[in-house]
């Protein structure tokens, strides 16, 4: 079949990643079903068939379409994400929930633009970079023009407000930018408007600079903003080397906020041990390492620029999750890819998959 040929560690480690995260999901959201009398039946069928069936169906399409028409469309498909995301502002679409306006209420469910907004922004900086990268040592033809492809997205973003997803977007289009060729000079403007911007944001939204106290004192506040870290860390550590055994976590019973969300990987740890962290933490490791390998053979520097980018926001935004948990940094709020609960981004991280695959068939001879 066409969607196999490409590079099939590449697909075989998708595939295992994919199934495996559902299976996780599908444990931590007994949780929920003994803690707040929530549907399992209705939580698991919207993460199967939005998530995996429709995310396996974006999939193919994804692999299948031909490159030069992905780089065609790049700029139609990047402001159709803009025009999706900003929908979330409209009264009677756009859902408010937890202090945040992310979500477009479809009534039998919620979808969160932001996760399509990621694949947008890629796309157009992939197509940007592959038509400019010989004059990106000129400020005018290079930073200038970056950052104002990242200045729509990061504005949504933070009018949501989505603190972490722009972190995470700025990130990756940053390494995509070095990547192809931007001087080094530029580095230097581009962490000191990072710190800049963050301290700014630390000074206006006071939940982010709880986080940051949160973060060097988790103890002081351990019913409340530390509550989640705390919980967090002793599941983990309850797991011991082998877990408890899969579907016997007692954090997601009890203790863990959201355990088929952002602390699923609590969960996991806690019924697989440290062996089984270990083994889900080396996949992500091979998922990313192997597509980035593909971005290295592509044919031309789009579908590089295009591999780059989906491996590297894939492994990053596993990586917060996954230290958020073990609190090596402050938690963000960012879902695990493939585990947590939501079907737009498991249905998101699928179509990246997809186009990766895509770049792998149309490798360097």
């Amino acid at each position: 079949m066409k969607f196999i040929t490409g590079d099939r560690i590449f697909l075989m480690l998708v595939l295992g990643i994919s199934l495996a995260g559902f299976a996780i999901f599908s444990s931590a959201n007994l949780g929920f079903l003994a803690r707040e009398g929530s549907s399992i039946s209705q939580d698991i069928l919207l993460q199967g068939g939005l998530g995996l069936g429709l995310g396996f169906l974006a999939f193919l399409i994804a692999r299948s379409v031909p490159l030069i028409h992905v780089k065609r469309f790049a700029p139609y498909i990047y402001v159709a994400s803009l025009i999706f995301t900003a929908l979330v502002f409209v009264p009677g679409i756009g859902l408010h929930a937890n202090g945040a306006t992310r979500w477009i209420n479809l009534g039998f469910t919620t979808i969160q633009p932001a996760e399509f907004l990621k694949i947008g922004i890629i796309l157009m900086l992939a197509r940007w970079l592959s038509s400019n990268a010989q004059q990106l040592s000129n400020p005018k033809k290079g930073l200038a023009p970056f950052l104002a492809f990242l200045a729509g997205p990061i504005a949504l973003l933070l009018a949501q407000p989505n603190t972490s997803t722009t972190l995470l977007i700025l990130a990756t289009g940053t390494v995509m930018y070095f990547a192809a060729g931007a001087p080094w000079r530029d580095f230097g403007y581009l962490a000191a408007g990072a710190i800049l911007a963050l301290l700014i944001i630390v000074s206006m939204r006071p939940y982010v600079l709880e986080r940051f106290k949160t973060f060097f004192d988790p103890s002081a506040n351990s019913l409340s903003s530390g509550y989640q870290i705390q919980q967090s860390l002793i599941a983990i550590g309850s797991g011991g080397l082998l877990g408890r055994g899969f579907g016997q976590s007692v954090g997601k019973f009890n203790y863990l906020p959201e355990p088929d969300g952002d602390s699923v990987f609590a969960v996991f740890s806690e019924e697989t041990g440290f062996l089984g962290a270990m083994i889900l933490v080396v996949l992500f490791l091979a998922l990313s390492a192997r597509g980035i390998v593909i971005a290295g053979h592509s044919s031309d520097l789009f579908g590089g620029s295009l591999a780059l980018g989906f491996s590297f926001i894939i492994i990053l935004q596993a990586f917060i999750n996954i230290s958020a948990m073990l609190g090596i940094i402050p938690l963000t709020g960012l879902p695990l890819p493939f585990l947590s609960h939501g079907g737009t981004a498991l249905m998101a991280v699928l179509i990246m998959c997809g186009f990766i695959l895509n770049v792998a068939a149309h490798k360097k001879a």
